[in-house]
């Protein structure tokens, strides 16, 4: 980037954004009385404790300590420099660059990040426009890709010709040592490197903002001694457990659509994507883990599970819902194929309106769940009958709303031909073995069930209080938004005896003397970045504006206090120190100070 960036435009840029519409896009935020809360992007919690607070336009995890304001946001999540932190938010905004400022997203990139982002407008070049794409476009083809589908997903291909990418990036001044880390490429025993990926279709692998940080690879040929699906190798950039496939739009369809849809593969997505459901996202044919659980429970709730109809494909939901209702507070939903079809399969038999309805209709996690269950048994058998009964209820049992656990039992009452309040006798009993094996445990009954998302306690972490002071804060909180403070405590020549805080008061000053309109999340952008968590705090702590001289005196008082107190314990350990060396005249000069403090302190 150019120079630096003119502060008027920084300032436009900042005050053109609300802070939660660009944080609503990595977070699921709920209204809070003033505050949104969430679960936090930069650390894995059970109960949320990010907090943004809309009016002052800053951004705090009590969990982790992380805050700012919205430059910062950026800044921690996608790893940017400040600079181009401004640039992406004012693409947001739709503010152009001043001219000779503006790096384009590639430059920003690190150089495995701009490498992928080359090597996947590579593929989709050669596919669209090139000779050497024209057997990879007849294959897209003949699998209803469209124009719109191959550039929504960036769909590309690799030929079959030697070593492609590897000329094309070699061009382009990268080095063998970031290209051999990229795994794009395999090597041989004698250090050659040569292209991993051959007559390909190839799908880019983007995180969660978008950026390439892999591929899949779907074989063409039908030479089956090669694997029909490819994908990269986990590298510096790339950690399959942590990826989804088309997250990054997908969130965005989210906020519209009201759910995220997960799927087995990129190829149902894609089918989904042409039915209506933009909001699909898959786990890349790897079982499904507690960081991706956790990536799509900070963007929304409501999650549909929509795997292959086939017998494995249901045991890998039946897996998949016990992951989402041990991580506790989703709105689950499960889709059940008829006839052991895919969504892909499905919708090319049935249609797109069929297909959303099935969306639509989706099974309860108990429903589902009581399903596979019955499939189990022979339910014309009375003795199969009595333990499916039996295993049913205990599935029951683990509800912990009243209202679902009287739903079901009516329901499975019906089915089964059996009394309710018989039903109702077993319930009590399984209730009662759970509490006691519970309490076995050392824990409260209710604790092992699902949790309830309505009332989240906040974790708070022990660092969260690291280099905070409440005394100081206040009073820096006073010369910052009070004119009349701070001139009262100029007036009383009182330093911070903090550094940090005394730096902080000085910067202040200085800002205001340059700076006709100011407040403190600008500020926040011009100071340096350890002491911006003392602002942050101070911002997000909800400190009352009114006060009175008294309060200042006091909070003054305390502080001097605690001062001496310090250097008291300091001449305490000297006393102990010169006792133990028998010496008398240190012991006594020692003793002068210590009651010498003592009166000064009062």
């Amino acid at each position: 980037m150019a120079g630096r960036i003119p502060e008027e435009f920084i300032n436009e840029v900042r005050n053109s954004v609300n802070i939660v519409d660009v944080i609503s896009q990595y977070v699921s935020l709920e209204k809070k009385g003033k505050d949104y809360i969430g679960l936090c992007p930069f650390h894995q919690e059970k109960t949320p404790s990010f907090t943004v607070n809309e009016e002052k336009q800053f951004f705090k995890c009590f969990g982790c300590g992380k805050g700012g304001n919205v430059f910062k946001f950026l800044m921690f999540k996608d790893n940017l420099t400040f600079p181009e932190s401004v640039e992406q938010i004012a693409e947001f905004a739709h503010i152009p660059m001043p001219s000779g400022y503006g790096s384009g997203p590639v430059q920003a990139l690190s150089p495995l990040l701009k490498l992928h982002q080359e090597a996947a407008d590579f593929y989709h070049r050669v596919l669209i426009t090139t000779k050497a794409g024209e057997r990879g476009m007849q294959y897209a083809r003949q699998r209803d890709l469209s124009d719109e589908i191959l550039d929504h997903f960036k769909i590309g291909y690799a030929p079959k010709q030697d070593n492609l990418l590897l000329t094309y990036l070699r061009g382009k001044d990268y080095s063998d040592d970031d290209l051999a880390k990229s795994g794009l490429f395999v090597q041989s025993q004698d250090g050659r490197l040569f292209d991993r990926f051959r007559d390909r279709l190839m799908f880019p692998l983007g995180d969660e903002s978008g950026r390439v940080i892999g591929f899949s690879g779907r074989r063409i040929s039908e030479d089956k001694t090669e694997a029909k699906y490819m994908n990269s190798p986990e590298t510096e950039i790339f950690t399959k457990s942590k990826a989804l496939f088309h997250f990054a739009e997908a969130k965005k369809a989210a906020r519209t659509e009201g759910h995220l849809v997960l799927y087995e593969g990129y190829m149902d997505v894609i089918s989904a994507y042409k039915a209506g459901v933009h909001s699909g996202i898959a786990s890349m044919g790897t079982s499904l883990t507690d960081q991706q659980v956790y990536m799509l429970k900070r963007i929304s709730r409501n999650i549909i599970i929509n795997y292959d109809g086939d017998d494995p494909g249901v045991h890998a939901e039946e897996r998949a819902t016990n992951l989402f209702e041990k991580a506790g507070g989703f709105n689950l939903g499960i889709v059940v194929l008829p006839e052991k079809l895919d969504p892909d399969e499905y919708i090319k038999k049935y249609g797109a309106e069929k297909y959303l309805d099935e969306i639509r209709g989706a099974l309860s996690p108990t429903d589902f769940l009581l399903q596979r269950l019955a499939q189990k048994y022979n339910l014309k058998n009375d003795r199969d009958r009595i333990t499916y009964l039996n295993e049913a209820v205990k599935e029951i049992a683990r509800l912990i709303n009243p209202v679902e656990q009287d739903l079901y039992l009516d329901k499975l009452a019906k089915q089964q031909g059996v009394s309710k309040d018989s039903l109702k006798v077993n319930l009590m009993r399984e209730r009662r073995r759970q509490n006691r094996a519970a309490r076995n445990k050392g824990q409260d009954g209710y604790n092992n069930l699902p949790s309830d998302p309505g009332a989240p306690i906040p974790e708070i972490a022990d660092n969260q209080n690291d280099n905070f002071d409440w005394t100081q804060t206040r009073l820096l909180y006073l010369f910052i938004k009070s004119e009349k403070a701070r001139d009262y405590i100029l007036e009383q020549k009182y330093l911070f005896p903090d550094p940090s805080y005394a730096q902080l008061a000085e910067l202040w000053l200085n800002y205001i003397e340059t700076h006709e309109d100011h407040s403190t999340k600008s500020f926040l952008d011009f100071i340096p970045e350890q002491l911006q968590g003392i602002i942050v705090n101070a911002e997000m702590i909800d400190m009352p504006d009114s006060f009175s001289e008294r309060e200042i005196d006091e909070l003054i008082g305390s502080l001097h206090k605690r001062k001496i107190d310090l250097q008291l314990n300091e001449l305490q350990n000297k006393i102990q120190d010169a006792a133990r060396r028998n010496d008398t005249q240190e012991i006594l000069e020692i003793t002068q100070q210590i009651i010498q403090l003592k009166r000064t302190k009062g």
